[in-house]
């Protein structure tokens, strides 16, 4: 990431797309997974109000290491807000910060194919373990509201070839070597409006499909990622596959825009697609773009097997934003404009 006043630009058109940005001003917000792609994002949304609108927010940025938080936001200090807790989900059974909180976003848990490849069991625990101690946590301190950042991945594989609505629950293969993240991210969402039920708190859940963008970081091995990353560099962008398989790609500007939506204006015990209507595309898709904003080719190459293993077998994992585009969110990165965006952000 380098920040430029063109991603600023960027940033702001944005959080326009947020309905009531405002009510966050003067409160307390803390961030786990705080260095990941998705919540950096986030977090930069929130510095950005800081700097812009003079908005008092405390960004209580939770994550593994102090330096990897300070080089992801160089710049960016204690004055402008941001704050830095030690915070491992695979290790913590209860959890506790200093100071007021008024909102949890949870997003600490491990999403690439890989490491929850190579990592079954520190994935599960995260997810469960991990969500659990943070649900605890919100209770004590009686924080407002926990927004829990789910998966696509909760619906597994459909027949349908329609883009699926937040009820459209496919098979899970439960023995499967990849499961463990799918099943844990499904116990997450019922823990959390078990939660609700049992102990009153109120949570609500966000369901991204496939997130690109320039926020992505260096042990990221998702295609889109890899494909970042050759584009960069101007090379020919290699496929491991045919790419027909149908996503949601959403750039990660909008889906940090529609995380503060949900967590503004969503219902409570309910969640909310993110996916982006006009990026509603194949895998080939998505390749093509990266490489016609880079100037390169894209070509195709076999899996090895251990590749294979990793991939998502669902054929359509697409979604619907209708339910999200009612709180008042818009996304405004279609996937042409994104794909630049992400290569001009990363160029700098």
């Amino acid at each position: 990431m380098k920040y430029t006043e063109k991603y600023f630009q960027d940033v702001d058109e944005v959080l326009a797309c947020v309905p009531g940005v405002e009510q966050l001003y003067g409160s307390s917000i803390l961030i786990t997974g705080a260095t990941g792609m998705i919540c950096s994002t986030v977090v930069d949304l929130l510095l950005r109000l800081n700097r812009r609108d003079n908005a008092g927010i405390k960004i209580i940025a939770a994550g593994r290491s102090r330096e990897r938080l300070y080089a992801r936001f160089e710049g960016f200090t204690e004055n402008d807000g941001l704050l830095y807790e030690p915070y491992d989900a695979t290790e913590l059974s209860r959890v506790d910060f200093s100071g007021d909180v008024d909102y949890v976003i949870h997003g600490a848990s491990n999403a690439n194919p890989a490491i929850y490849m190579k990592e079954p069991v520190e994935t599960i625990l995260a997810n469960v373990t991990g969500l659990n101690a943070m649900l605890d946590f919100a209770v004590r301190r009686k924080v407002k509201r926990l927004l829990y950042i789910s998966s696509s991945e909760v619906y597994g594989q459909n027949s349908t070839t329609d883009p699926y609505e937040e009820n459209a629950y496919g098979f899970v293969d439960i023995l499967s070597q990849r499961a463990g993240y799918p099943c844990s991210k499904r116990t997450g969402e019922s823990l959390c409006v078990a939660y609700g039920m049992e102990h009153g708190l109120d949570t609500v859940m966000v369901r991204p499909g496939h997130i690109y963008g320039p926020s992505i970081t260096k042990s990221d091995n998702r295609a889109s990622a890899e494909f970042t990353v050759k584009a960069l560099a101007g090379e020919d962008i290699v496929m491991k596959s045919k790419g027909t398989q149908l996503r949601s790609y959403c750039h990660t500007l909008d889906c940090a825009s529609a995380i503060l939506a949900v967590l503004l204006k969503g219902e409570a015990g309910q969640a909310y697609n993110i996916s982006n209507p006009d990026s509603i595309c194949t895998i080939a898709d998505i390749a093509e773009a990266l490489a016609k904003a880079a100037g390169t080719e894209v070509r195709f190459s076999e899996a090895t097997d251990a590749e294979k293993k990793s991939y998502n077998p669902a054929t359509n994992s697409s979604l619907r934003s209708d339910k999200l585009e009612a709180l008042g969110w818009k996304a405004c990165f279609p996937l042409e404009r994104g794909a630049k965006q992400t290569l001009d952000t990363l160029r700098g």
